[in-house]
């Protein structure tokens, strides 16, 4: 504690006992609250966190925590919905550039939504990845947030570009909003001014892209798994259970009964539990993306066609197993800590792999600016994916298309 938050209540003499120290309530105690639970929620989940949890990061006690909020959901609808509030906010274009160019608009609307992004990146996160456990009509009103902030995008983008169709402006606007809230995903850093103008480039240039007739692409179908197979068939309900309703709502119990086992004690023999399915998952998934790095570069002229060629098989790979590509962004901290050390270093020897050939491409840009470029065209799969599932609109082509465009610039 400083000496600014304490006092005495007199001064100590010769044979007194030591003057009582009295702590005074921080004036901004709630936004200390708000911030270190975004940061708690964000690094473990919704779940993974108790207020105990928090009054313990915060120095306070359980009481003096639930004098400000009645509960934990209360503290987590409040951060989630003050950010959605602060998203829309952001991207209200002011009166005194109603009648700026188009470029000037959007420029500015970008400006404001990166700031605000960045203000608020822990929280972010939780908007990002954990908004599916609020209560109905409090997602109902974050959908409606973000809705409202991609309506603001559409109309700047739309006005520079109006020979698009709705749909295509739509695309756009969630791959640009895609590559703004990507830095919640990862702990990159970069000074503020630089990542400002590094987003913004990036949104500018997927602003310009050139779409593609939107074709339905017919996607592998899975690989059956034969019943005998229970090692392989485990993975593959599990990801599917943790996909439509979360880690934390799926038993070892009903994953058993959806790979035909009789008893969840069954499952044990295959796996030590429900987070070892997961670790399981998770490491094909990383070893997928790792092990392609070098057969690209071999087989490539340059890293300009080395990083082609990895764009499309990262594109192909996450949608042939889209349930499991948004499951390794929604449920990673549900992974056991030991493991999540190994899949994080897998993912940043990839991600810095994929940094490397963009620095060869654009050898202005910093290592930790590539990096965040990286990131910032892998979440375009996650986003598009989920925003447009099977619509032709989101389709394989458009995707890669859109990374490029992050990776290679305008």
């Amino acid at each position: 504690m400083s000496v600014d938050n304490r006092r005495s209540t007199r001064k100590a003499v010769t044979g007194d006992p030591a003057p009582r120290e009295i702590r005074r309530r921080p004036k901004n105690r709630r936004a200390q609250i708000a911030a270190t639970s975004a940061a708690a929620f964000g690094s473990l989940g919704y779940h993974g966190v108790s207020m105990e949890d928090i009054a313990t990061a915060l120095g306070i006690s359980s009481a003096a925590l639930y004098r400000h909020y009645p509960s934990k959901y209360a503290l987590f609808q409040e951060e989630l919905l003050r950010v959605g509030g602060a998203m829309t906010a952001a991207v209200r274009l002011p009166d005194d550039l109603t009648d700026a160019p188009p470029r000037t608009r959007l420029e500015h609307v970008l400006e404001a939504l990166i700031s605000t992004t960045i203000e608020n990146r822990p929280t972010v996160t939780l908007v990002r990845w954990e908004g599916r456990y609020l209560e109905p009509d409090d997602l109902a009103l974050l959908n409606a947030q973000q809705l409202t902030v991609l309506r603001a995008l559409g109309t700047q983008v739309a006005a520079l570009r109006p020979e698009l169709s709705e749909t295509d402006v739509r695309v756009l606007c969630i791959a640009i909003l895609s590559a703004v809230t990507s830095i919640a995903d990862h702990h990159a850093a970069l000074p503020v001014k630089t990542i400002q103008r590094l987003l913004s480039r990036a949104a500018i240039a997927l602003a310009a892209v050139e779409l593609p007739p939107a074709v339905a692409t017919e996607l592998p179908a899975p690989v059956e798994i034969p019943d005998s197979f229970k090692h392989e068939l485990l993975l593959r309900k599990a990801v599917e259970l943790f996909h439509a309703r979360g880690y934390p709502n799926v038993s070892v119990e009903e994953i058993a009964t959806a790979a035909g086992l009789s008893a969840a004690s069954a499952v044990y023999r295959f796996y030590r539990g429900k987070s070892d399915l997961l670790a399981a998952a998770f490491r094909r998934a990383a070893d997928r993306v790792s092990g392609a790095v070098g057969p690209a570069v071999a087989a490539s002229t340059d890293s300009a066609d080395a990083l082609d060629t990895l764009i499309r098989q990262y594109v192909a790979g996450s949608f042939a197993e889209r349930a499991l590509t948004f499951v390794y962004y929604t449920e990673f901290q549900h992974v056991p800590a030991d493991e999540r050390t190994v899949l994080r270093n897998i993912q940043r020897l990839s991600v810095e792999e994929w940094a490397r050939l963009v620095r060869d491409v654009r050898p202005e840009l910093s290592s930790a600016e590539t990096r965040f470029l990286v990131h910032a065209a892998f979440a375009q799969v996650v986003d598009l994916g989920r925003a447009f599932d099977t619509d032709p609109a989101g389709s394989p082509e458009r995707v890669c298309l859109l990374m490029r465009a992050i990776l290679f610039g305008a």
